[in-house]
């Protein structure tokens, strides 16, 4: 099979483009054919090391596919030859990644595709919706009727948290640049009750007044630069701040006012998810890409081949907001 892969930890230079041995299935594996994959900032953490995981070289990069069952093992049960099915949590303790034309993926982390939708979107969403799931309700806790701030709202993992967060019946206060805010508005229809430009310099100003002088009960920053002085200037009393971006960041935490509002701050990574916490979001994303309530804003599509531009391209900074989706029934030209 042709697969994208590294030899070594290291720059997206790195990564080659070539004939790899097809994997073999163990008994509660599912064997799938590859039609779509993409690349996350998670994955070029892994591939240059700064995410420290077991790998197996040569090592396929990336992990989140959409595929079509080639063959199952006799215990993973549940799966069919020629189901469509995705997954997110390939490429990680010792799992191969997603970017090849075949991969094994064990039954307990592989997921049907309801009918009717777009393999392409359901890859570009799979990892944003999966982290935007955990900070909700694994981390999170979000109950209906609460406030939830929704900071960078108008990208991969902000979007995914205004949908979700509406849908389980939550008040959305969001933040994001002026140009979005219609888009934003849109995703969660009258459970946005208000979207904030993110360099108003009387932001937090406007977010007390929009939850009626409370603060909110769940502050999520999508952006990694956690501004802790504000985030606990904005919760309301055992308000709960949820980290998941920003690795090197190292913000600097007011203690006195924060336990003075008994509050509590979590932190998680998506790759640290138990398989049931990923099995309950796959339910969850499932159904909001049926109703067509969970897509991505913008795709882009490239072969498979093109993986390490797809790298190079990440970390240059050129995909906020769009999503590079990898097929592998594409050829270069």
């Amino acid at each position: 099979m042709r697969a994208a892969y590294i030899e070594e930890l290291g720059p997206p230079e790195g990564i080659r483009f070539g004939e790899l041995p097809s994997p073999v299935p163990g008994p509660t594996d599912v064997l799938v054919d590859t039609l779509a994959t993409t690349v996350n900032p998670v994955d070029t953490f892994v591939r240059k090391g700064v995410f420290s995981t077991p790998l197996p070289f040569p090592f396929v990069v990336s992990r989140d596919m959409v595929g079509r069952v080639a063959q199952a093992g006799p215990g993973a049960h549940g799966f069919a030859v020629g189901d469509l099915v995705w997954s997110n949590s390939l490429g990680h303790e010792g799992r191969q990644g997603a970017a090849a034309e075949q991969v094994v993926v064990a039954a307990d982390r592989l997921y049907h595709l309801p009918e009717g939708v777009d393999p392409a979107d359901a890859v570009a969403v799979a990892h944003p919706a999966g982290t935007a799931h955990l900070a909700l309700f694994a981390h999170g806790r979000v109950r209906p009727g609460e406030t939830v701030f929704v900071g960078g709202a108008a990208g991969n993992v902000g979007s995914a948290l205004v949908a979700m967060a509406v849908d389980a019946g939550a008040r959305v206060v969001a933040t994001c640049n002026p140009r979005d805010m219609e888009y934003v508005r849109a995703l969660g229809a009258a459970g946005v009750v208000g979207v904030v430009d993110y360099h108003d310099p009387q932001l937090a100003v406007k977010v007390r007044e929009l939850t009626g002088g409370i603060g909110v009960d769940l502050h999520i920053d999508t952006f990694g630069d956690h501004d802790l002085e504000r985030a606990v200037e904005l919760i309301a009393p055992r308000g709960r701040i949820v980290l998941l971006a920003g690795v090197r960041s190292r913000p600097v935490l007011p203690a006195g006012p924060f336990f003075m509002k008994d509050a509590s701050v979590l932190g998680f990574v998506i790759s640290h998810a138990s398989t049931g916490e990923l099995a309950a979001a796959a339910v969850s994303i499932n159904r909001l890409l049926a109703e067509k309530r969970l897509r991505p804003r913008v795709t882009e599509t490239l072969p498979l081949s093109a993986a390490r531009e797809a790298h190079q391209r990440m970390e240059r900074g050129e995909l906020r907001g769009k999503r590079l989706v990898l097929r592998t029934d594409l050829t270069t030209d």
